[in-house]
């Protein structure tokens, strides 16, 4: 993440829509959660929120750093590379 109280951090992304993204681990917060049935106890759960997709970057596998993505066409083939290493992915 680029931003936030997770800033530097990174994690698996779990879900993308309407250009949000929702990251593992990332962005938590505590909701609190009421008993629905009789006997059951009320309970605190963590989950993950989801934070807008320009705050978030892609870490390229081969030199791990956070980088912006570059296109590349290589045999009739478009791959994605890493405008950092130069490494397609």
């Amino acid at each position: 993440m680029l931003i936030g109280k997770d800033r530097g951090k990174d994690g698996k992304v779990l879900n993308v829509s309407a250009g949000r993204v929702v990251v593992e681990g990332l962005n938590t917060i505590k909701k609190h959660q009421k008993a629905r049935k009789q006997g059951q106890k009320g309970q605190i759960i963590t989950k993950e929120r989801s934070v807008d997709a320009s705050n978030v970057q892609v870490v390229c596998p081969k030199c791990g750093k956070s980088t912006r993505i570059g296109h590349k066409i290589i045999a009739g083939k478009k791959l994605r590379i890493c405008k950092k290493c130069q490494a397609d992915f």
